[in-house]
């Protein structure tokens, strides 16, 4: 069973849901060539994705254009349903560093046809994960710096001031189509700069107050 650690306590949360953010970021759905959503876009990635510190992503065979995606976690402490927007950070148990990972080619190829993309982006190894730092602990979610580096070159550096959604909205529209329970993940979009990695490439993702994740590419 795979597990989110809180740093600074002996919980352990089994992942259950984790519910990613797609289109979240301007700068991003503009270097992809997409229109603005007006409503967030979730997909999800099962637990079995999950990989954490000094793991290897394993890029199946089947694609050839795996890209990265540096993005702020969320880990749920409390159950909720239809929660107002006002009382959404009371269910945040912490925060970390995730790389949602997506194979861009099969993704747009299923995206053509009208298809699901579950496989581009929730095969094993496609959720590079933190532990995380409690809620309490960052003062400001809305204020931080995420980067990421491939082979020590920078290849994205942007802020969560400029999620499209923001955090208690994400939490309250995805809390009235599911409800969230301990311990699942929200994974809340990713800026610019997404790109392509190989084998053999080291993945740093940083971001400011909450932490730093190394990963490396089988």
């Amino acid at each position: 069973m795979k597990t989110a650690r809180l740093i600074g306590s002996k919980e352990f949360y089994p992942i259950g849901k984790i519910l990613c953010i797609g289109r979240n970021y301007a700068d991003h759905i503009k270097e992809l060539g997409n229109e603005v959503p007006e409503r967030p876009v979730i997909f999800m990635k099962p637990a079995s994705s999950v990989i954490g510190e000094g793991e290897q992503i394993v890029i199946p065979p089947y694609s050839g254009d795996c890209h990265h995606e540096a993005e702020l976690a969320l880990l749920i402490g409390s159950a909720g349903k239809d929660i107002p927007v006002a009382e959404a950070m009371q269910h945040v148990a912490g925060f970390g560093v995730a790389i949602d990972l997506t194979l861009r080619d099969v993704q747009t190829e299923l995206k053509q046809k009208g298809l699901p993309w579950e496989i581009a982006k929730g095969f094993d190894t496609a959720c590079p994960l933190s532990a995380f730092v409690p809620a309490a602990s960052v003062a400001n979610p809305q204020d931080l710096r995420i980067r990421l580096s491939v082979n020590g070159e920078p290849r994205q550096d942007g802020s969560t001031a400029l999620m499209i959604h923001r955090i208690p909205e994400l939490l309250s529209y995805l809390s009235s189509i599911f409800t969230l329970m301990p311990g699942d993940l929200i994974l809340t979009g990713t800026p610019a700069g997404v790109g392509p990695i190989k084998s053999g490439d080291q993945l740093v993702a940083e971001i400011s107050g909450v932490g730093k994740l190394s990963v490396s590419v089988r």
